[in-house]
């Protein structure tokens, strides 16, 4: 018979914080559904961390796995890696938008820094139907409403897209 062997995604993110790993991961588990932390290792007597401080950690977040690691000062989060979430309502836009930005900062087009100095892209899946327009002149006034935004709002790229929105 045959072993039955689990699904091990091929590539998954590391992010590699200073020494708040472990809540960070417990704050992004909060914020998305189906969510949950796999694994943690922790510091023991031979360090180099303090003793009982999570050194690595595996986390799911939708489905998507990550790890983490308190590695130290020596590398920072920047822009030039972001993590793109896809939204279907304004609803869920919102949502994340309000829980990811909180302690962080926001930035144009639906992108913003959480509290850990993260970089994500809170995009509503209706932005890219609307940017697939054979129609050139509308496909620019959506760009340039969205260019005008912080956080993505929805209505106002279908207002700006003219009559006949389809999803």
């Amino acid at each position: 018979m045959k072993e039955q062997q689990s699904y091990q995604q091929k590539i998954v993110p590391f992010l590699w914080f200073d020494d708040n790993a472990e809540e960070a991961m417990i704050f992004y588990t909060s914020v998305f559904r189906n969510s949950r932390i796999k694994f943690v290792s922790r510091y023991g007597e031979a360090g180099p961390g303090p003793k009982g401080k999570v050194m690595t950690g595996t986390f799911i977040l939708n489905g998507q796995e990550f790890m983490a690691l308190n590695g130290g000062p020596t590398y920072e989060f920047t822009p030039a890696i972001s993590l793109f979430v896809n939204c279907d309502t304004q609803e869920e836009v919102d949502e994340f938008w309000e829980k990811l930005s909180e302690g962080g900062s926001t930035q144009r087009c639906g992108w913003l820094k959480d509290k850990f100095g993260v970089s994500w892209q809170i995009v509503p899946t209706a932005l890219g139907q609307l940017m697939h327009s054979p129609d050139a002149e509308r496909t620019t006034r959506v760009m340039q409403a969205m260019l005008q935004m912080e956080k993505i709002d929805i209505a106002t790229l279908q207002q700006a897209f003219g009559d006949e929105v389809t999803a």
